[in-house]
């Protein structure tokens, strides 16, 4: 039923919710865990005539992207001591994006993310990127609460 479950974290605790559910329906289902992690970056703007030395800039967004890496590496390590098939994914784009693109790259089945449920009435019962998700995808999505 599920082959490819998209599995979207954050390295949180809370995104991290989502886990024993996924290693349920990987087992049942004989299904790939794809692991994404989106790579932030902070856009900056310099005025006009404005000098920057962006190196700085450069320096932590490598430290992010290893960052990143590392925490895949472990989430994978994880999974595939339990034989579950897994792969992960580091995407670059918006974080609500990149979950929908990934999704179509990979041809996933399911969408599994654990939702914070922060801010906004609208987003109370889901959180930014649940509801982000939920209101432009086009396959199955599998939504948990995380305290």
């Amino acid at each position: 039923m599920y082959k490819k479950i998209l599995v979207p974290l954050d390295g949180s605790d809370r995104a991290e919710a989502i886990l024993p559910h996924v290693e349920g329906l990987a087992k049942r289902y004989d299904s790939q865990i794809i692991f994404m992690r989106v790579v932030e970056g902070d856009y900056f703007v310099p005025g006009y005539q404005e000098v920057v030395d962006i190196s700085g800039y450069e320096q932590e967004y490598a430290r992010r992207k290893k960052e990143v890496e590392t925490y895949l590496e472990g989430i994978n390590r994880r999974f595939t001591e339990k034989g579950i098939n897994n792969k992960p994914v580091i995407s670059y784009d918006s974080v609500v994006q990149s979950i929908l693109n990934t999704a179509e790259a990979e041809e996933v089945d399911l969408i599994a993310i654990a939702s914070h449920g922060r801010s906004g009435l609208a987003r109370a019962f889901y959180g930014s990127v649940a509801s982000g998700v939920l209101n432009r995808i086009d396959r199955p999505l599998l939504i948990i609460r995380s305290n």
